[in-house]
């Protein structure tokens, strides 16, 4: 029988008996509120003043289904798991994950300070992958990043600009894996999909996830996973469906549904629409063009993904926000920060932004200081 969800995690138990101090990371070493990596990441947990404490019209995550408040951590574990539960039926149950998977190296090369492994491992059972597995010359064991986006050569700088996730994280000493779709966005195919695709991606990752993990010189319990636009949705998905993932950043992949945004596009049957192999027209939702699949029911009935971000508390994550996540995201984020509240945690959710999609030098740097935070001892 297939199992549902990954184990109850460790972090869960973290938060009901608040081993670490709320606001401070739960990774980082001894480093102080004036340390200068913090002074420049502080602004960033912060909104602007206008938009602090506002909520919008997102249900709150601190409600049962049945209407009930949450008002203790307690409290927050079941509904917790009521989240997990009614989204993992709604979108298509997993496989098990593979938790011990098999790994092939095909090749390894020298770039710079660190060994380039191709390696080959199942995505999802029966579903093959190629990727790269970045190390580091650094002594471990040391911090884990899954990189995702639509093929890996991006994330290792073989291709585009400012999207060399894997690489430039290498070179900070991170162990990175780098992957992108194959054949794992359908599963079991496109014919006869059981999983919404966006749901099977975030599979993927947990099973990408336990190859690090296996690495002998990876840290099991400091990897994070990033990834941009598709690969921020993705990533998003990722880390807020497996607990696994110590923190994560999401750039710039509409973290909310937003049907005035055409690139916002969870409606499209590669994402959450997926009803079956004939596709509907590409393009935003209309009378002469409806939504469909899973996505039809879940504006219908008034959810929104901000219940998913909430499973992230109190692991940390950074939307970097360009022209897809703007400022106004907050009122979806402040959903997540009203439940770290309720834990005691402060300082968990953080925002950058910049006025256009593609990831920037300096919100780049911003990333990866945030993963630099929170990862590395």
């Amino acid at each position: 029988m297939p199992r549902l969800f990954p184990p109850f995690p460790l972090l869960l138990m973290v938060i009901l008996m608040g081993f670490n101090p709320p606001g401070e990371p739960i990774f980082a070493g001894e480093s102080g509120p004036q340390d200068a990596l913090w002074e420049q990441l502080a602004p960033f947990f912060e909104p602007p003043a206008e938009l602090a404490g506002e909520f919008g019209d997102y249900r709150s995550p601190l409600e049962f289904y049945d209407g009930r408040t949450v008002q203790t951590a307690e409290q927050w574990t079941e509904r917790r798991q009521e989240i997990r539960q009614r989204w993992h039926e709604m979108m298509g149950p997993w496989p098990p994950v593979i938790e011990e998977p098999d790994v092939e190296q095909l090749a390894s090369e020298r770039r710079e300070n660190f060994m380039q492994h191709t390696v080959r491992f199942a995505l999802a059972p029966d579903h093959p992958t190629t990727g790269y597995l970045l190390v580091p010359d650094t002594e471990g064991p040391r911090p884990g990043v899954v990189v995702v986006f639509y093929e890996p050569e991006t994330g290792i700088g073989l291709k585009g600009e400012n999207r060399d996730f894997a690489y430039q994280l290498a070179h900070r000493g991170f162990v990175a894996l780098s992957i992108g779709i194959g054949a794992s966005l359908y599963y079991p195919d496109r014919q006869s999909a059981e999983i919404q695709p966006l749901s099977a991606l975030a599979y993927g990752a947990a099973n990408a996830f336990h190859v690090l993990a296996q690495h002998p010189g990876v840290d099991a319990e400091r990897i994070g996973i990033v990834g941009h636009s598709y690969g921020g949705k993705w990533a998003m998905f990722a880390s807020c469906l497996y607990d696994r993932f110590a923190c994560a950043a999401w750039s710039d992949g509409g973290i909310v549904f937003d049907e005035r945004r055409p690139n916002v596009n969870y409606w499209e049957p590669w994402y959450l629409g997926y009803e079956g192999p004939e596709f509907r027209r590409r393009g935003v939702p209309s009378e002469e063009n409806p939504r469909t699949g899973l996505y039809q029911r879940l504006i219908a009935e008034g959810y929104d993904l901000h219940e998913l971000h909430a499973l992230m508390a109190p692991r940390p994550f950074l939307v970097s926000g360009g022209s897809e996540d703007p400022p106004e995201r907050w009122k979806a984020l402040n959903h997540t920060v009203a439940v770290n509240r309720l834990l005691g945690y402060t300082n968990r959710v953080a925002m950058t932004n910049r006025p256009g999609h593609s990831p920037t030098p300096e919100s780049n740097e911003q990333m990866y200081r945030f993963m630099e935070w929170f990862l590395k001892p």
